[in-house]
């Protein structure tokens, strides 16, 4: 959009007393979909959400889910917010997405999903096979990549399907994130944002574009430049609502989409972690520790640093698969009472989790936790399983469930060490994101494990904060990113530590915390030679 254009727009949407102005962020989590409403305070003003319960798994370690069902029940998220309120809706200046990262979906030229969206928690592998030119495999070598080239050519979803579906590749006429999807069927096009761009897919993380012709990862990844969408920087304007979607959305038709990032990202952005000496963790599926750097640096060797929703920008992260996801496993396995009074109160079970551990003291009495229950491929390795030590007749379910808690904080304290060391800038401070960041034992427990004050945002749904902050800068309703982040990003509760639960925990992490993979990863490999768990393609 020319600076002439979006003038011109901002104008025609001028606020007035009787006209508020509302940033509509769509965000697509991987348990749900939630239409958030933001004003220029960075208010949430409404929201609307629509669990997802439809996820299918046709085989073990396949996750996957109906594209479709992804998109109507943004729609039906959409329709319940202006339900609810039928001013919002004609209030709303701009839409912006923001959703769940690397979960892929083969479309049609008419956007129609030909498979079912597979999951980033999805576990199916293709069978590598020797793509490379000779020169590529000896660069790779000499560099030390082939472990990661092979997880990459076994985990890219576009090989799985060129081997077991060919004829859904090859009808495919795009590849798209759930980003893409949605931007697809709001603006008519298929257009991403370059903040979106997280997964198995030929893009450059350093330069911030598709990777050039001739990159390897053109000969590794089974899918051709054409059947990608185009890709435009974050606050740009990707189209503007269709018909079609407005009829389905009822946002009105010629809203303006705006490019946002994906949800990690966008977290951050709405938590105002900005500079690289504030660390910004996510207490969701995934458990994450980012900076926002304007410099590019891998925290892990060859996990590349992801898009800011900040263009420009970098996003260097550590990630636990499947942090806090435990709590759910938790409460699955062990949460039963928990879960149906919760249900009689009218609140949720982690309310209640929060009680139950009150009494435990820190350290929880020797109890250790190593949160490895699906090891991924980062710190500290595929190889990594998960561990508790330290029983003692004196444990309990609840000191099972604070070991979590410390457990999931000692190994994002271990990430924040990587970044810190490639970075060069120690932290100063922590903002905490996601639903465990309503946990005030959480809290507290990881102020005290960092040492760091760790701040909760105004607001929970930072995600979809951040999207609406791309938003807004993108509508020029705010100046800039400083300008908006000023005016919508506010502190909630600070958690400070406590000095002598701070001394406690550096003792069990720097004496058995960090010794405890070392330790036990012999044993690991004996198990795993013994029964095949964990696989190790």
């Amino acid at each position: 959009m020319s600076d002439n254009t979006k003038s011109a727009l901002v104008g025609r949407l001028a606020a007035t007393p009787e006209r508020p102005e509302l940033l509509l962020a769509i965000d697509c989590g991987t348990q749900s979909v939630r239409a958030l409403l933001f004003d220029l305070a960075g208010t949430l003003v409404g929201r609307q959400q629509v669990v997802f319960t439809a996820y299918e798994t046709p085989h073990s370690g396949w996750l996957q889910h109906d594209g479709e069902a992804f998109w109507q029940a943004a729609a039906q998220a959409c329709q319940k917010l202006w339900a609810q309120n039928a001013e919002w809706r004609t209030a709303v200046r701009g839409v912006a997405v923001t959703t769940q990262r690397a979960s892929i979906v083969p479309v049609d030229a008419t956007g129609r999903c030909l498979y079912p969206t597979i999951s980033w928690l999805d576990q199916r592998r293709a069978t590598p096979r020797p793509r490379l030119s000779a020169l590529w495999r000896t660069l790779l070598t000499l560099a030390g990549a082939n472990a990661p080239l092979q997880r990459l050519l076994q985990q890219a979803e576009v090989n799985w399907l060129a081997e077991h579906e060919p004829e859904i590749h090859a009808r495919a006429h795009k590849f798209l994130f759930v980003s893409g999807l949605f931007n697809q069927r709001l603006a008519g096009q298929f257009v991403e944002s370059v903040g979106s761009l997280v997964g198995y897919v030929p893009f450059d993380y350093q330069r911030q574009q598709w990777a050039k012709a001739g990159d390897f990862r053109w000969q590794a990844l089974d899918v051709r430049r054409e059947q990608l969408p185009d890709l435009l920087p974050v606050g740009t304007t990707l189209g503007t609502v269709t018909a079609d979607a407005a009829e389905a959305t009822g946002i009105p038709a010629g809203t303006p989409v705006i490019a946002a990032a994906a949800d990690k990202a966008c977290e951050i952005l709405g938590s105002g972690a900005l500079t690289p000496d504030v660390g910004a963790l996510s207490y969701g599926t995934t458990a994450t520790i980012n900076v926002t750097s304007p410099r590019y640096f891998e925290a892990n060797r060859f996990e590349p640093a992801y898009p800011s929703a900040v263009p420009g920008k970098f996003s260097s992260e550590v990630q636990i698969y499947r942090g806090y996801w435990m709590v759910s496993w938790f409460k699955e396995q062990f949460g039963h009472a928990e879960r149906q009074m919760a249900e009689q109160l009218g609140i949720v079970p982690e309310q209640l989790f929060d009680e139950m551990i009150a009494p435990i003291p820190p350290g929880c009495q020797g109890l250790m936790l190593q949160p490895y229950w699906s090891p991924g491929t980062q710190q500290p390795g595929p190889d990594a399983k998960g561990a508790v030590i330290g029983f003692g007749d004196v444990h309990t379910r609840a000191h099972l469930y604070r070991a979590i808690l410390e457990g999931l904080a000692y190994a994002l304290r271990e990430g924040s060490e990587l970044i810190v060391k490639k970075s060069g800038v120690a932290l100063t401070g922590l903002r905490v994101s996601g639903g465990g960041s309503q946990s005030d034992a959480a809290m507290q427990l990881t102020a005290d494990i960092f040492n760091l004050p760790a701040i909760r945002p105004h607001t929970h749904e930072t995600s979809g904060l951040g999207a609406a902050i791309d938003c807004a800068v993108g509508l020029g309703l705010h100046s800039g990113f400083d300008a908006a982040v000023a005016a919508m990003v506010r502190t909630g509760r600070c958690f400070e530590p406590i000095a002598a639960n701070a001394a406690l925990y550096e003792n069990l992490y720097q004496r058995v915390y960090k010794r405890m993979y070392a330790q036990l990863s012999p044993l690991n490999a004996e198990i795993q030679k013994i029964t095949g768990y964990p696989r190790i393609d």
